[in-house]
């Protein structure tokens, strides 16, 4: 594995956003769209979740120099009902049939109390927390749903069949933070597996087996072979359920013809399922926020077992750190940097701007 050993340096949200942006208009990306997908790929590193974030540049631009994500596409929003929506990914990036199809779910629930969005023919939409902030800076509750390539066995199986394919839902607080879900069906998301490869670190045995099906703790022997199901038989239910509602119902790829990142051979097809509901359809929305910091604080006030300083909420202990990598930046080490730069230079762009330690 590659020696990543050394400090790490870090980049400011708005130079990670300007870099992102334009590596992206570099490589045919409209400007307006490359504002979005920069807007919610480093939204994913300043909450933590590196894995989904700026560091997937490589992976993404690779795959539209093979042809097989549409650069230059913008989605196609139909009307189903008043309250149905299907989006047309078109082979262009995630973000951007996400970000639409979430706007337009949002908009319906304003006026009817519910949208749903269907989205077929799309790409991978990075962290789904984003798309759940997107709804709660609106007032809305959310739940996001996406399907994956295979990764995961069915429980009982040693085949890659089902993806892993995060459950994701949220609701507005009061003066209190947000509920925030975003949880993948395996013990550890994929994303972490190449990260640990990328940074020559090893893996937990228990996150996945190789291509034998023995635990390893070598991150390319696990990419060679499947990720755990969280629970056993639970996160391969989660995982279907997240088939069935992303793929089945959409149109798009399903049990286990979603094509993965880093496959060159064809289009992802990747399908997305999305509600906002209005949270005071029952009651006001003074009443639904106080129920809901209520809540939280009885979450966050109970008994904690032995050795626990602390008990969070859903999606708040990644809050917090995006409240401290705003001052702070988002952290790299040298071999991302140097992946990142090369993307860069390929389109004559500007170079990451790093803060000084």
């Amino acid at each position: 594995m590659e020696e990543t050993s050394g400090p790490k340096f870090h980049v400011d949200a708005s130079e990670a956003r300007e870099f992102v942006k334009n590596v992206l208009i570099g490589n045919g990306v409209p400007a307006s769209n490359a504002e979005v997908i920069a807007r919610c790929l480093v939204a994913a590193d300043l909450r933590g979740v590196d894995t989904h974030g700026m560091n997937r540049i490589p992976s993404y631009m690779a795959r539209v120099r093979q042809g097989v994500l549409d650069a230059a596409a913008n989605p196609e929003l139909t009307k189903v009902t008043p309250v149905v929506a299907q989006v047309d990914g078109r082979n262009g990036f995630g973000f951007l049939s996400a970000s639409q199809g979430m706007a337009a779910a949002i908009d319906m629930a304003r006026e009817f109390g519910i949208g749903m969005v269907s989205i077929k023919h799309s790409n991978h939409f990075g962290m789904s927390a984003w798309i759940v902030q997107q709804a709660i800076d609106a007032g809305m509750m959310s739940l996001v749903f996406t399907n994956s390539s295979a990764a995961l066995p069915p429980f009982g199986g040693k085949e890659k069949l089902l993806g892993v394919s995060p459950i994701a839902c949220g609701a507005p607080g009061g003066k209190e933070k947000p509920f925030i879900l975003d949880m993948a069906p395996s013990i550890a998301a994929r994303g972490k597996i190449y990260k640990a490869k990328r940074r020559g670190e090893k893996i937990p045995l228990d996150w996945a087996l190789d291509s034998e099906g023995r635990p390893t703790d070598d991150p390319a022997a696990a990419l060679e072979g499947v990720m755990q199901p969280m629970g056993g038989p639970k996160g391969s239910a989660l995982s279907i359920m997240m088939d069935v509602f992303s793929g089945v119902l959409s149109g798009s790829a399903f049990a286990g013809h979603v094509t993965g990142p880093y496959d060159p051979t064809k289009p992802s097809d990747v399908g997305h399922f999305l509600v906002a509901i209005k949270p005071d359809l029952f009651m006001s929305l003074e009443d639904f926020r106080q129920r809901m910091d209520y809540l939280y604080q009885r979450v966050v006030g109970s008994d904690k077992a032995a050795g626990v300083d602390r008990i969070y909420f859903p999606g708040e202990m990644e809050q917090l750190r995006q409240e401290d990598r705003e001052k702070t930046g988002i952290p790299l080490v040298q071999a991302e940097i140097d992946a990142l730069n090369e993307e860069a230079k390929r389109v004559g762009k500007p170079l990451l701007v790093l803060k000084e330690q």
